[in-house]
């Protein structure tokens, strides 16, 4: 269990963030990523605790639990260069006239964090916004506090000064509470769009800068002269991957060519042979119920409105403890239905067949979200 917090607590925080930052700001950057190198070093040989904890919070498989954190440690490495980074440069740009580009911190900045990367996303912010020599917040998924909260841990322990890292728990109220509070001069956050909007609007109202990144809904496009074995195993990875909780995951095929039933037969068959679990390569759980219930219910929807369920992953529900939602293939009639609209953000691919080319980039383009996109082919050269 952690604390509920509250607005006072974020304020708290803040007091005590603007406390710690003229020192902070003061302390030259190489000895503040010299903390992050220590950090590096502790996190690498607490490796193993820290997959640990994400496979025992968030429920994904070790194998990507273990690269999430290495994935999060490369931006740590990148943020050692800030010595180089921060260097500025002096311009000579007329007779006499001279520019002097200086970097300098922003002052308290605050980051709030999905439940889906309980280290990665974290570590996108946090050794840059410290080593540039601000004071940090962040909030956690209320549903992931365990490694970010071991994370802080081992930055004190690298030698981080009181005041500059603070960690505030709660739910929507502190996220509030940090876009909102004057001491704070930026705000990140990564989640939903509906609330990215929310809070990047919250957020400019009060004077702040806002880093705001929301949903997604990759599509991939598979051509008639595709390697249909290689291009399975991509979807597989790319579909299913930590059961589909995360924005980069393909959740759209359009099929190029109707009638492409052996093609269709390869890819469910592949799907059914995964398994759950949390060893390399299983599927791991949902993250709540709530989460299972919603994924259930874009299942439903597609087969209320005619749509065709080619595997079906409700039937992992009765595996026990956990929350389960097995690899799960649609096919379905429209690009309109909300299945191929909505971001699901669970193990479910949509399927629609399309006649050409064109039809299928024209269906793309029209989908408000972003993220990613592949094309399928043996000829894209031509």
């Amino acid at each position: 269990r952690v604390p509920d917090g509250t607005a006072a607590d974020v304020d708290l925080a803040a007091t005590a963030a603007l406390a710690a930052y003229p020192a902070w700001r003061d302390t030259p950057v190489k000895a503040r990523v010299e903390i992050l190198f220590r950090f590096k070093s502790l996190c690498e040989a607490n490796l193993a605790e820290l997959t640990a904890l994400v496979v025992k919070e968030h429920g994904k498989n070790s194998g990507e639990a273990e690269a999430e954190v290495l994935k999060g440690l490369e931006t740590v490495a990148f943020a050692t260069g800030l010595p180089d980074l921060l260097a500025g440069r002096i311009l000579e740009v007329a007779r006499g006239v001279w520019c002097h580009e200086v970097r300098r911190p922003v002052g308290v900045v605050a980051s709030i964090v999905p439940f889906n990367f309980p280290a990665m996303v974290p570590l996108w912010t946090l050794p840059i916004a410290i080593g540039c020599g601000n004071c940090f917040i962040i909030k956690p998924s209320e549903k992931v506090p365990l490694t970010l909260m071991r994370m802080a841990e081992l930055l004190k322990e690298a030698g981080l000064p009181p005041g500059v890292l603070s960690v505030v728990h709660g739910s929507q109220n502190v996220a509030k509470a940090l876009a909102e509070n004057p001491k704070i001069s930026a705000v990140s956050f990564v989640g939903s769009s509906r609330v990215a909007d929310i809070i990047d609007k919250t957020a400019r109202s009060a004077g702040k800068r806002a880093l705001c990144m929301g949903g997604a809904k990759n599509h991939l496009i598979a051509m008639p002269d595709c390697d249909e074995d290689m291009t399975i195993s991509d979807i597989m990875n790319s579909a299913f991957g930590s059961a589909g909780q995360r924005c980069m995951a393909a959740s759209i095929l359009i099929v190029v060519g109707k009638g492409r039933k052996t093609f269709l037969e390869k890819l469910v068959a592949k799907a059914a042979s995964l398994k759950p679990g949390q060893a390399p390569g299983e599927i791991g759980p949902i993250i709540d119920p709530p989460a299972v219930q919603r994924i259930s219910g874009y299942v439903a929807n597609c087969e209320s409105q005619g749509g065709k369920i080619l595997l079906d992953g409700r039937s992992w529900q009765s595996k026990s403890p956990g929350f389960w939602f097995g690899p799960t293939v649609l096919l379905h009639q429209s690009s309109k239905e909300p299945a191929m609209q909505d971001e699901i953000f669970g193990p479910v691919l949509s399927v629609l067949e399309v006649d050409t080319f064109d039809e299928a980039v024209a269906i793309e383009n029209a989908n408000p979200y972003g993220n990613a996109a592949a094309i399928y082919t043996m000829s894209g050269q031509t």
